[in-house]
């Protein structure tokens, strides 16, 4: 059995999430069907981070084992010419035996942005967390400071996590604040600000509930030095809110 490696980019709004579900369409579900009908095995692809309903991805890695004997090449094409426009493979190769998508990452990385203004270009808004009033970048970037190292992240674990442990190193948490965005070659002028999150790995939700957080402190609902006690208290409730999914990009896996 041949391993194959693949890199997939995919606009997550229309979709229930990576993992495979049994009434809804999810990024997994469409890409072991394609595989199914070029390859005709049942194919399971293993990706290195489960993202959620309405979760992005710009660089998503994922591997699957084969009989098939099409090179790596034929089989981006093949998926790619099966697959809806928001999911596309940008690079196959044939690896080997011992990768494992998920268990062979060292560090993942996640970004996320918040639109600060009140009216969202429509080619924007399936992509930021609206937030339309004024917020505390210092109090927010002081309070990112507390996340940044080795933590029982408890209190930002959403409900359903099967992770066997909670604790994570997070190696960088950081704040941008830009004046536009880019898009299709296009500037698009606003408020924009931008969260970073490079660690070893994330608990499900972890980075929604972080942003939900930090956000409390940028709008003077929680001191930054609250962060601290929130992590040690390590309860789900004295955390702020689950951040909005369409705001949040899996960005790159490490290996």
């Amino acid at each position: 059995m041949r391993n194959i490696r693949l890199l997939i980019q995919y606009d997550g709004a229309a979709y229930s999430g990576w993992q495979v579900q049994t009434a809804d369409v999810t990024i997994q579900g469409l890409i072991e069907g394609c595989l199914k009908k070029i390859t005709g095995d049942d194919n399971n692809v293993i990706a290195a981070g489960r993202t959620d309903a309405g979760v992005h991805a710009l660089g998503q890695v994922a591997c699957f084992k084969t009989s098939s004997k099409l090179p790596p090449v034929i089989l981006k094409n093949a998926l790619n010419a099966l697959l809806p426009c928001d999911i596309r493979i940008t690079e196959t190769e044939e690896v080997c035996d011992s990768f494992h998508a998920r268990f062979s990452a060292k560090r993942k990385s996640y970004i996320y942005i918040v639109s600060n203004e009140r009216i969202v270009s429509p080619f924007l808004h399936r992509y930021v967390w609206r937030l339309p009033y004024g917020l505390d970048l210092t109090a927010m970037r002081e309070s990112l400071t507390y996340l940044a190292g080795t933590h029982d992240f408890s209190a930002f674990r959403g409900s359903g996590c099967g992770a066997k442990t909670t604790v994570r190193t997070i190696i960088e948490a950081t704040l941008q604040r830009f004046d536009s965005l880019e898009f299709m070659t296009l500037r698009m002028e606003g408020d924009f600000i931008k969260f970073r999150f490079e660690g070893d790995a994330f608990l499900r939700h972890m980075v929604r509930n972080m942003v939900g957080t930090i956000v409390e402190a940028g709008k003077s609902k929680i001191k930054p030095a609250d962060i601290g006690r929130i992590i040690e208290g390590k309860d789900r409730r004295c955390a702020g809110p689950t951040a909005p999914a369409q705001g949040l990009f899996l960005e790159r896996i490490i290996y």
